[in-house]
């Protein structure tokens, strides 16, 4: 028999005490979504079922008794930390819910100079270890536009990515240990070597897992030697992605790491450069590190550029300047709701990958299909792109797309028009071989086409649900689409 509301709550106040068991309603509601739905937050409506209770955690034996305890009552949990997903991961899709917060888990267990690597537990804000380590003349490398809102827990959990990753890699390039609580309560620790060939990657049962197998309670990750003073900028400005796309591949496949390789399409490029852009697509570059790796990086990317005549170069003071304001803190997240709910008008993105043989065929498709196949086209007031993240292989195409909410409730935002463009998004990335999703994580939106995403290798990823979560208690709906 199911333990009602009422008795939840009152079994997680003797497991962490009264105080850590939060049920205020307006907590409640602010704690069943994530920042995919901030039209109707912003709106102060809230549909999803709100959770029994928000459990603040303070340590990994409050994780494991917690754990234990729902998994005994198969009472589904939603692990949360920084709250800055975007891909509804962090909704409470089932009643009665338990929020799993880890901010309280907030300590920076060390800081090892001497074998390169910092140790944090869950809810360690990143921009708290960065400065830290800066302060030391350090780097994690690791820095996506959330940088002020995320924590540790979540950056692994979703395998998330930063801006200079084409120099430092992802996430999972950076994470060295790990340690996690599964539903059971197993505590479990993989240890911080540097590499080793003893079976499968383990870590990457744990990284990636949105919280839909476990609960992340620390992390190792790697450092870097911080020198921003060595650091160059490039800008050009080009007529097409096609060129951009052969010269990012170019600047890969011969070797060079720039922190930052960026290609912006027209209408992207105009949001972000309009004092230099003049309709055309911009394409950017950082080179840094020591003096002679900056330089030498940076001399070959001019080398490459200047095989495509088309490519005019821009005032490297300009790029410096869009560089300082990257980030997307409190302040521009309050401005920001402030703005929708002057204009009505929202923005949003979809992030995907492909080769080099199908990026620009993605990008093209999907912009000439929401363009002729949108119903809504006319409500759309702002759609295109960027590269950010590129690999020997490949590279990855950030779809964005501004709109304004016209003739519909703030909760019928999201099925009218960010699902919409969403599906053709995914559908032509799909086709064509690529990744439906980059680094923001699947979530429970985009969950719906992790089978096709996967094909015969969704095998694996069940088979991982069913031995490590068999009471299906760990946050309902993502990853694993939910069944209706």
């Amino acid at each position: 028999m199911s333990l009602s509301r009422e008795a939840i709550v009152e079994h997680l106040k003797e497991l962490v005490g009264p105080a850590q068991v939060i049920t205020d309603e307006a907590v409640l509601k602010k704690n069943s979504i994530d920042r995919f739905r901030k039209y109707a937050d912003i709106h102060n409506v809230f549909t999803l079922p709100l959770p029994a209770a928000v459990v603040k955690l303070q340590n990994v034996q409050q994780v494991s008794q917690v754990l234990a305890f729902l998994n005994q009552h198969q009472i589904n949990c939603v692990p949360r930390t920084g709250a800055s997903a975007t891909e509804g991961g962090l909704e409470t899709a089932v009643k009665n819910s338990v929020v799993l917060d880890g901010s309280g888990l907030n300590h920076i267990v060390k800081i090892d100079i001497r074998n390169m690597q910092a140790t944090a537990q869950c809810g360690v804000p990143l921009e708290v270890l960065e400065n830290q380590l800066r302060a030391q003349g350090y780097t994690t490398g690791h820095s996506p536009q959330s940088k002020p809102l995320a924590q540790m827990g979540g950056l692994v959990a979703t395998r998330s990515i930063g801006q200079f990753s084409t120099l430092y890699g992802a996430i999972e390039d950076m994470v060295v240990g790990l340690e996690a609580v599964f539903p059971d309560g197993t505590i479990t620790r993989i240890k911080n070597v540097p590499r080793r060939a003893a079976g499968p990657d383990i870590r990457h049962v744990i990284i990636g897992n949105e919280g839909a197998l476990c609960y992340i309670t620390e992390v190792t990750v790697k450092i870097f030697k911080y020198m921003p003073q060595n650091n160059l900028f490039y800008g050009y400005t080009l007529d097409n992605m096609q060129t951009g796309f052969d010269i990012l591949r170019e600047v890969m496949v011969d070797g060079y790491r720039p922190s930052i390789a960026r290609l912006y399409d027209a209408e992207d490029g105009s949001q972000h450069f309009t004092h230099f852009a003049d309709g055309k697509c911009v394409l950017i570059f950082m080179a840094e590190g020591t003096p002679g790796i900056a330089r030498a990086t940076g001399d070959g990317i001019e080398a490459i550029v200047a095989r495509h005549p088309e490519c005019k170069k821009v005032d490297s003071q300009l790029i410096e300047r869009w560089f300082n304001h990257l980030n997307w803190g409190p302040e521009k997240v309050a401005a920001e709701r402030e703005q929708i709910l002057k204009t009505n008008n929202m923005g949003f993105t979809t992030e995907v990958s492909g080769d080099w043989s199908s990026i620009n065929t993605i990008y093209e498709n999907v912009i000439r299909r929401i363009r002729q196949e949108f119903p809504h086209a006319d409500d759309i007031t702002m759609l295109g792109g960027h590269s950010s993240h590129s690999y020997i292989n490949g590279t990855n195409m950030y779809f964005v797309y501004d709109y304004n909410v016209v003739g519909c409730k703030p909760e019928e935002e999201i099925d009218k028009y960010h699902n919409p463009l969403n599906k053709i998004i995914v559908e032509e990335t799909i086709k064509q071989g690529g990744s439906m999703v980059h680094h923001h994580g699947i979530g429970k939106h985009r969950a719906h086409w992790t089978q096709d995403e996967h094909g015969s290798a969704y095998y694996i990823l069940k088979a991982l649900k069913a031995v490590y979560d068999p009471q299906g208690i760990m946050n309902t709906g993502t990853i694993f689409p939910l069944e209706k």
